[in-house]
């Protein structure tokens, strides 16, 4: 089968990130391919920059009413002439080999659905690379975002994601909640009868623009959707979804054993904030980036933790959607 890749690309207030997404596209080694921007009922509108690329890419701009980035991915690829669709965050840039890395693993591993992975441009701000930190290191997340990880069943990220044009149409593409749409595809995908795999080789730059705030209030977000998750895919429920709550929890137990004259419990999770100090102050040569980073996995843990036990505690008496209607957009494409 030839592959034909559509790149879907959905966007909110975002042209300066359309910009910089677009310019990367131009320079990719591997020609041709179709790109999709699908203009989520923005008021800044990135329409004017879309037009100054139409003469080097194949690119096809639609604007409509707001209704989440899950439902504006299946917008796009209902409107998409390819039959393998890249899913791609307005926020990312592409390495100019990024389309001949995706045709290069699937041609020696097909798979109807692929995950790829991230990391920092060395031009990214301080913030920025802590965050990446938090978000890739094998000391947070398993090394999973970040590519480390080997997983037999693999839940893509829709920052950076391939999906078949067969998987789309037997899936129906994304849900309505959000954050939380692309594990919920994998899932589903999976009953189906689909695979899924990392391509740790498909990496793109996540320029995440995201303050202390937004990023408490993303990974928050993260932990209560968690739950839901489980709810809706209780066969797919992992024991190591409770680590941030257990840690969160143990933090604070920890804390008061010191209080009382028995530090040494305290002095673990010390030791644990002191190694991720060294491995980020290694890894971007900073070691003012080393303490921001401590400070973004502390955000990490307080943030997904506390939002796993109040949705897990709150799903007891309440639905989803009445318990978290702000996780929730109406489908309408």
């Amino acid at each position: 089968m030839q592959i034909l890749f559509s790149l879907i690309v959905p966007v909110y207030n975002r042209p300066q990130e359309i910009d910089e997404l677009l310019a990367s596209l131009c320079e990719q080694t591997v020609k041709p391919f179709e790109v999709v921007i699908v203009e989520d009922g923005s008021n800044l509108r990135s329409e004017d920059v879309v037009k100054r690329y139409q003469d080097k890419l194949q690119i096809t701009y639609f604007y409509k009413s707001n209704s989440g980035p899950g439902d504006s991915r299946n917008f796009g690829m209902k409107n998409a002439t390819g039959n393998y669709f890249l899913i791609l965050d307005s926020d990312c840039i592409l390495p100019p080999d990024y389309l001949k890395q995706a045709h290069a693993a699937l041609e020696k591993d097909y798979v109807d659905c692929f995950g790829g992975v991230d990391t920092a441009l060395a031009t990214f701000t301080p913030v920025q690379k802590a965050i990446n930190f938090a978000m890739t290191s094998v000391l947070t997340t398993g090394g999973v975002r970040g590519g480390s990880e080997k997983l037999g069943k693999f839940q893509p990220r829709s920052f950076n994601m391939g999906l078949s044009r067969k998987a789309f149409d037997a899936s129906g593409g994304f849900g309505s909640i959000h954050p939380g749409e692309d594990p919920d595809l994998s899932f589903r995908l999976w009953k189906l009868g689909f695979e899924t795999r990392l391509f740790s080789q498909v990496s793109v730059y996540h320029k995440r623009r995201i303050d202390w705030d937004k990023f408490y209030t993303q990974v928050n977000k993260f932990g209560k959707v968690r739950p839901i998750l489980n709810l809706w895919h209780p066969e797919y429920k992992k024991l190591t979804y409770w680590f941030p709550s257990l840690f969160l929890i143990g933090g604070i137990g920890s804390f008061i054993c010191a209080l009382v004259g028995y530090p040494v419990f305290l002095l673990a999770y010390l030791l644990y904030f002191f190694v991720c100090f060294v491995m980020a102050s290694l890894e971007y040569k900073s070691m003012s980036i080393g303490g921001m980073a401590c400070r973004a996995v502390f955000t990490q843990f307080l943030g997904y933790g506390s939002g796993f036990l109040l949705s897990f505690l709150k799903l007891k008496k309440e639905s989803p959607e009445k318990a978290f209607p702000e996780l929730f957009f109406n489908k309408r494409s």
